[in-house]
């Protein structure tokens, strides 16, 4: 059962203006995502600020409770991004009776966009 879904969309320009001052990246991402950033660039860190975004509003809340680095995207084998909260953000998962959350990332015409989706806990079924 699906107990959160959130949605995001944000300019990539935006974001590479925003990275132009070394205090963002530090601030927003951990130091896994900032390593894929500087490998990948501006849309890579537009992508992961979109999922952030959308992460916190399939937890229901924003990010009252947790910081931007609570939710963290952490890739597959195959490439696939995968999340992991940590803090307030898992609290806030748990309060909700999630059990895991589903991220997807694209880009395209200057924007990045994200969903997640949070399922409920197998023993909350």
């Amino acid at each position: 059962m699906i107990v959160g879904l959130g949605i995001d969309v944000c300019e990539i320009a935006r974001i590479e203006k925003a990275m132009e001052r070394p205090r963002f990246a530090l601030r927003v991402f951990t130091e896994g995502e900032r390593a894929r950033v500087d490998q990948r660039g501006a849309k890579t860190a537009a992508g992961l600020f979109a999922v952030k975004e959308a992460v916190a509003k399939a937890l229901g809340s924003g990010f009252d409770g947790f910081g931007l680095q609570d939710v963290e995207i952490l890739w597959d084998e195959a490439g696939r991004p995968r999340c992991r909260l940590t803090g307030g953000a898992q609290r806030r998962l748990e309060a909700i009776g999630g059990g895991s959350v589903f991220v997807s990332i694209t880009h395209d015409a200057g924007v990045a966009a994200a969903v997640a989706v949070v399922e409920a806990q197998a023993d909350r079924l």
